[in-house]
C-alpha cells in the first residue's frame, strides 16, 4: 500500500513493498548494535598490533618479571587474537538453547550485556596494566558474537513478512562488513590507534551497543517465537499488528492462521534439541547445506584477506602508507558492495547468486596467487594493480552470493524447530573455519608463499559444486515445501 490508510482517528503509516517504519528502525538498529560490534572485533586489532604487543611485552616484564622474545610474543599475540574465535566455538554450543529459553529479542539483549562487559575491560586493561582482561574482554566477545550470529538472523526474518525475508537477511552481512571499515578508520593512528589511546579504540563499538539496547527493550519479541515456543497466541498478535500496522489485519490473521497451521502439524514427541534433529535422516542435506555454507564463507579466503590485507598489500609491491590507505579502500569497497544484499536478494533466486559468488571468488583467488607468484620474479608494476584488481573482483564476488546467503539460508531452509539448531551448528563451523584461517594461513604462506589461496580456491569449488547438485531454490518458498525437496539424503531432488 503506497498511500496512507485511515481507521477512525488513526492514521497508520505507509507499507512500501512489505516495509513498516518499525520493521525497518528494527533492522538498522539491531545491525548497529550487534552485528557492526561484531564486524569490529574482526578488524580492531589489524591496525594498533605492534603497539599493543610492545604494552603486552612491557606489562610482562615489570608486573610478571618475564622477559619473552619474539617468537613467544607472537604465541602471546596469537593467543589474544585466537581467543576471540574461541570464544565464539564456545558459544555457538549454547547460543540455540539460549535463543529457544529467552527469545530471538532476548538472546540478542544478553549478547549486548556481555559485549558491554568486553568493552569495560577493554577500556581498563591498560590502566589496570592487566593482561587477563584484555583476553577475557576478547573471550566475552566471542562469545557474544556467536549468540549474534544465531539469534540476530532469525530475529530479523521471523519479525519481517515472508517477502522480505532475503532483504532483512541481508543485514547481517551489511552489519559485519560496516563494522571492519569502521574498525579500520577508528584504529588509525591518529584517530585512537596510538599508544595512549588504543584501549578506547577496542571498546569504541560500545557506543553503538549501548545506543541499540535502550530500543532493543521496547521492541516486540518475534511474533514465530511467542506463538510457536511460548505457545501465547495473544502476545504473538500483539506483536505482528505492531510490526505490520494497526490496518493489516488481514495479514496478520492469516500469519496466525498459519503458525497456528504449523504448529498442530508438530508432533507431541518433536523437541528441537541437537540429538533429536542429528537423528531425523530428513534433516541431514540441509544441514550440510547450512553448515557448509557458513563454513565456506570463512574458508573462502574473505578473512585471510581482511587478517593479513596488509602484508598481502605489501608483498604486492606497495608501500607502507599506500597499502593502509588501499587497506581502507577496499574496506570501502566492501561496505559498498555489501549494500546491494537487498536489492540482489530479493529481485534473483538464490541459486544462480550462490553459483555466480563461488565462481568469482575461486577464480579471482587463482589469478591472484598467480599474479603474485608472477610478480615476486618481475616486479611488474603492471601486475601490482591487477592484484588489487583481483582482490577487489573477490570481494564484489563474495557480497553477491557467500556474504549475504550463508548467514540467512538456515532460516530458509528449515522449519522452526530445528532452525535453531541448525543455525546454532553454522555459527559453530563459521567460527572453527574462522579460527582455522587465523591460525594456518600464516603458515601457508611460510611453505607455498603466493599459493597460499589455492586451499581457498578448493574450498570455493567444492561449495559451487554442493549448491549446483542438491541446493533447492529458496527464493519465494515455504520451508515446509523446502523440506520435501531434501528428505533423501543425497538422493534428492533439487526441484
Amino acid at each position: 500500500m503506497a498511500a496512507t490508510e485511515q481507521q477512525g482517528n488513526h492514521v497508520t503509516p505507509p507499507k512500501v513493498n512489505g516495509w513498516t517504519p518499525l520493521l525497518m528502525l528494527i533492522c538498522l538498529t539491531v545491525t548497529l548494535g550487534t552485528t557492526i560490534p561484531v564486524g569490529y572485533f574482526f578488524g580492531a586489532l589489524n591496525a594498533p598490533a605492534e603497539i599493543i604487543k610492545k604494552w603486552c611485552q612491557d606489562i610482562l616484564a615489570t608486573e610478571y618479571d618475564t622477559i619473552v622474545t619474539a617468537s613467544q610474543l607472537d604465541i602471546l599475540w596469537t593467543s589474544i587474537v585466537s581467543i576471540y574465535l574461541i570464544g565464539g566455538i564456545c558459544g555457538s554450543c549454547f547460543s540455540a538453547v539460549v535463543s529457544d529459553k529467552y527469545g530471538r529479542k532476548g538472546c540478542i539483549i544478553i549478547s549486548s550485556m556481555l559485549l558491554v562487559v568486553s568493552g569495560t575491560l577493554f577500556t581498563w586493561c591498560r590502566a589496570a596494566k592487566s593482561l587477563e582482561m584484555l583476553m577475557t574482554g576478547r573471550f566475552l566477545g566471542g562469545i557474544a558474537s556467536a549468540l549474534i550470529f544465531t539469534a540476530q538472523p532469525m530475529y530479523l526474518l521471523e519479525s519481517a513478512p515472508s517477502e522480505l525475508s532475503g532483504s532483512v537477511g541481508v543485514f547481517t552481512c551489511i552489519g559485519v562488513t560496516g563494522g571492519i571499515l569502521l574498525a579500520q578508520v577508528v584504529t588509525l593512528s591518529h584517530l585512537l590507534g596510538s599508544e595512549r589511546l588504543w584501549p578506547y579504540a577496542l571498546s569504541f563499538y560500545c557506543l553503538f551497543v549501548i545506543a541499540s539496547l535502550l530500543l532493543l527493550w521496547w521492541f516486540p519479541e518475534s511474533p514465530r517465537w511467542l506463538y510457536l515456543h511460548k505457545r501465547d497466541s495473544a502476545a504473538s498478535e500483539k506483536a505482528l499488528f505492531r510490526l505490520r500496522g494497526r490496518n493489516a489485519e488481514e495479514e496478520v490473521h492469516q500469519e496466525l492462521h498459519e503458525m497456528k497451521a504449523t504448529l498442530e502439524a508438530k508432533s507431541s514427541s518433536e523437541t528441537s534439541s541437537l540429538c533429536s534433529v542429528l537423528r531425523n535422516r530428513e534433516l541431514w542435506l540441509p544441514l550440510l547445506l547450512v553448515c557448509s555454507f557458513q563454513a565456506t564463507q570463512q574458508l573462502s579466503g574473505i578473512n585471510a584477506i581482511f587478517f593479513y590485507s596488509l602484508s598481502i598489500l605489501t608483498n604486492a609491491g606497495f608501500s607502507d602508507g599506500a597499502a593502509t590507505w588501499l587497506n581502507l579502500g577496499i574496506g570501502s569497497f566492501n561496505l559498498c558492495t555489501s549494500l546491494l544484499g537487498p536489492l540482489l536478494i530479493r529481485r534473483f533466486p538464490r541459486r544462480p547468486l550462490m553459483m555466480i559468488s563461488c565462481s568469482m571468488c575461486g577464480l579471482a583467488l587463482l589469478a591472484m596467487s598467480l599474479g603474485l607468484f608472477f610478480l615476486e620474479r618481475s616486479e611488474s608494476t603492471v601486475l601490482t594493480y591487477f592484484c588489487a584488481a583481483f582482490i577487489l573482483t573477490f570481494i564484489l564476488g563474495f557480497q553477491l552470493g557467500l556474504g549475504p546467503i550463508a548467514y540467512f539460508i538456515g532460516s530458509e531452509l528449515l522449519e522452526d524447530s530445528p532452525r535453531p539448531v541448525a543455525m546454532s551448528m553454522g555459527s559453530l563451523f563459521s567460527w572453527i573455519g574462522n579460527f582455522l584461517v587465523g591460525m594456518c594461513f600464516p603458515l601457508l604462506q611460510s611453505v607455498w608463499s603466493s599459493f597460499a589461496f589455492i586451499p581457498c580456491m578448493c574450498v570455493c569449488l567444492y561449495c559451487f559444486l554442493l549448491t549446483w547438485r542438491y541446493m533447492p531454490e529458496t527464493r519465494g518458498r515455504e520451508p515446509k515445501d523446502v523440506k520435501q525437496l531434501m528428505s533423501h539424503w543425497f538422493s534428492s531432488k533439487r526441484n
